[in-house]
């Protein structure tokens, strides 16, 4: 079927035609008085899949032609039209939207103006800004509206990657206890240990805190700052046993861990939601978190926490997401402001 190319659309006027362009694939908008109008997205598609002729004051337009009017006319043409491409390729039905969502789809088989809309869809290039403030917001719209969001990232290979995004609300079943006591713990400078035997015990059971070595238990410098912050422990010198405030104990983990108080936020905020962090080291994150005794659970996240207004690369991002995934675990990556946000990402197949 023929259609027109008039500044940066594309109307099919014959109505029979649009019809069938529209009930056969909801395609296009449907005009008053017959035929519909197509966005460029739409148009490229159909000539791809011979289903469309374009024409301009009367003379073809060549498929090079298009794709140059295309790309003038839509901000990264190419991104967007591969993920739309992949998409239907899919059997969804897709509409374009304006702003910072490229795409509204509908469940297969469902319809504009007959069945609510599933997905909201970001299309990125791999070269794209990972910025967890805005896919945050972005989330919640979505939500607020029971849409999952999507994120299409396109490789340089025009490989596609999908990945879910939503606000997670990470919840344990362990909240710190004072039933240890006061307990001492002296500073080593890269870790601390618990040298009374009883009280190592005695802590490691209240609240998981550290690794049992022996009959000592060694804690980790966040869990060293957490104890000395909830006044659930006191803090001495390994050498002199003089006592450590705080603010050297900080000063000090931050010489050798400059991020320390952005973890430590991070981790007092899980604790608090009944989390137990331990170190996501081996993992390439900053914890893998349990919702109960580590001892008997797997850990459910890997955590890496970064602060507010960040700007990444999404290869960082696929790299940790696949590693989640292929350890079985979710990844959750925290905004550290104000308060702590988490986000998920899932890598999924629409």
């Amino acid at each position: 079927m023929a259609g027109e190319l008039r500044e940066g659309r594309v109307v099919v006027d014959d109505s029979g035609e649009g019809s069938a362009l529209y009930n056969r694939g909801f395609f296009g908008r449907p005009q008053p008085g017959g035929g519909v109008e197509l966005n460029l997205l739409e148009a490229v598609y159909l000539v791809e899949a011979g289903r469309l002729e374009i024409r301009r004051r009367g003379k073809p337009v060549s498929v090079r032609e298009l794709f140059r009017a295309a790309n003038a006319a839509i901000d990264a043409f190419e991104i967007r039209y591969l993920v739309y491409r992949d998409l239907r390729a899919r059997g969804y039905v897709v509409e374009a939207r304006d702003g910072p969502v490229d795409f509204q789809v509908y469940p297969r088989g469902g319809a504009p103006k007959k069945t609510p809309s599933k997905y909201w869809v970001r299309a990125l290039s791999e070269r794209a800004v990972f910025d967890l403030a805005e896919l945050l917001d972005r989330a919640d719209e979505a939500a607020s509206v029971r849409k999952t969001l999507l994120l299409g990232l396109v490789d340089e290979e025009s490989d596609l990657t999908y990945y879910s995004v939503r606000e997670a609300q990470p919840r344990g079943h362990h909240l710190p206890s004072s039933r240890a006591g006061s307990v001492i713990v002296h500073y080593l400078g890269d870790r601390a240990v618990v040298i009374d035997e009883a009280q190592a015990k005695s802590l490691h059971e209240a609240g998981f805190f550290g690794k049992m070595i022996g009959r000592r238990l060694q804690l980790s410098l966040l869990e060293t700052a957490y104890l000395l912050k909830a006044g659930l422990g006191e803090v001495r010198n390994g050498d002199t046993d003089r006592a450590i405030r705080l603010p050297r104990l900080v000063r000090e983990a931050k010489a050798i861990q400059p991020d320390f108080e952005l973890r430590l936020r991070a981790y007092e905020d899980l604790s608090d939601r009944g989390v137990i962090s331990k170190t996501g080291f081996k993992y390439g994150s900053h914890f893998r978190a349990y919702e109960g005794d580590p001892d008997l659970h797997h850990a459910k996240y890997l955590v890496h926490v970064v602060p507010k207004g960040h700007r990444g690369a999404w290869p960082e991002i696929s790299r940790a997401v696949r590693l989640a995934h292929g350890v079985k675990k979710q990844i959750l990556f925290g905004e550290v402001g104000d308060g702590v946000r988490y986000v998920k990402l899932e890598r999924v197949r629409p």
